[in-house]
This record gives C-alpha cells, structure tokens and sequence, in this order.
C-alpha cells in the first residue's frame, strides 16, 4: 500500500485558503481593514514573539469569534464548492488525480481548518487532517479544539491516524518549513513540486 501526504495552502493551491475565505465570508474590504487592525499582532508574529498557533486563533477570532457552528459551517461547505477549485494548482490536480487512480491512500495534512476544508476534500474522496476549532455552546470560541496542525504536529496527527508500517511507501508534498517534518517521513519527499 502507498500513503500520499500533500500539505494544502501553498503546496497545491495558487492563494492561501485562510486569506481566501475570510474574503469570501466577510468580503474584501472587512478582511483588509482586519489586517490593518491586527497588523501589531501579525509584527509580533513574524518577529517570533507570538508562536504561529496563538497568532492564527487571534486571527480567527477576530473574523468569526461568536459564530454558530450552523452558520460556519454552511459558508465553509458554500466556499468548498464554489471557491476551492479556482486555486488549485494545475500540476497539483493531477498528482492528486494520479494517487487516487493508482488506488494509493491519499490524505490532506494541513494547518487550515477543517470547516471549509472537509467538504471539498469529501467531494474528491480525499481523507483529511486538519486544525479544528473550538465551539462552546456552538458558538466558536475564538480557540482550537486541536493543536495548530503545522510543524510536528502534522507528523503526530499522521501517526495517530495511520499505522505506518502498513504502508511500503510514503509519497509527501509541502512548501514551507511547516512542512519539513512531514516530508522527512516520506521515503519520496517532494518540496514545491507544483510551482
């Protein structure tokens, strides 16, 4: 059996998916008037004072925090189906094509959210693992319900839901550093395969 692991914002789409659907659900004009807001928390991030996982959840929050589940999740199935295809890349489409064909188990691993990933990669019979959020009374609560899937945490959640040694090979594709400990998993690594 082959395990085919592909990274998603970057690896296989043009745009990140984050950007892409705030866009999409709060419009253009509110998502960069959100960055201008948040731009003194995003200076901390890039200066490594704030870790990535806690940079994302103020991020998040900023945008959705206080939203039903209910109403999430229709904007991230809505988003799945009409706005997922425009980014994906050409080269990426056809090696997911590819694995799928071959019957190889192919998974998304990625530091997105599973609300507006899971419907598209259910459309394309694609297993995924991805960041989850937090929904208290369901209503999200501004945190993750899971780790930030980046990093080691993308190769702890592959082991959690695969035994590894069921597979003669491992096939991985990513594009940041984000993405290093997932591609040393793999017995063939691919780095920006698809740019």
């Amino acid at each position: 059996m082959t395990l085919a692991l592909f990274d998603f914002d970057g690896t296989i789409t043009s745009k990140d998916s984050l950007a892409e659907f705030v866009k999409f659900s709060r419009g253009t004009q509110r998502y960069y008037a959100g960055l201008f807001y948040l731009s003194p928390m995003l200076l901390l991030y890039k200066l490594g004072i704030i870790p990535n996982n806690r940079a994302k959840e103020l991020f998040l929050a900023h945008f959705f925090q206080g939203m039903s589940h209910k109403e999430f999740t229709r904007l991230g199935q809505k988003f799945a189906h009409h706005e997922i295809d425009k980014i994906i890349r050409p080269k990426a489409r056809k090696a997911l094509q590819k694995h799928l064909q071959q019957g190889d188990c192919v998974v998304i691993v990625s530091a997105s959210i599973k609300c507006w990933l899971e419907a598209w990669c259910q459309q394309h019979h694609i297993a995924l693992i991805a960041t989850e959020l937090e929904f208290k009374q369901a209503r999200f609560s501004g945190r993750f319900q899971t780790k930030n899937c980046y990093g080691i945490e993308k190769v702890n959640r592959v082991k959690a839901c695969y035994d590894l040694t069921t597979f003669d090979t491992i096939y991985a594709y990513g594009d940041s550093k984000g993405d290093s400990e997932l591609l040393a998993l793999a017995n063939h690594a691919f780095y920006k395969p698809f740019h």
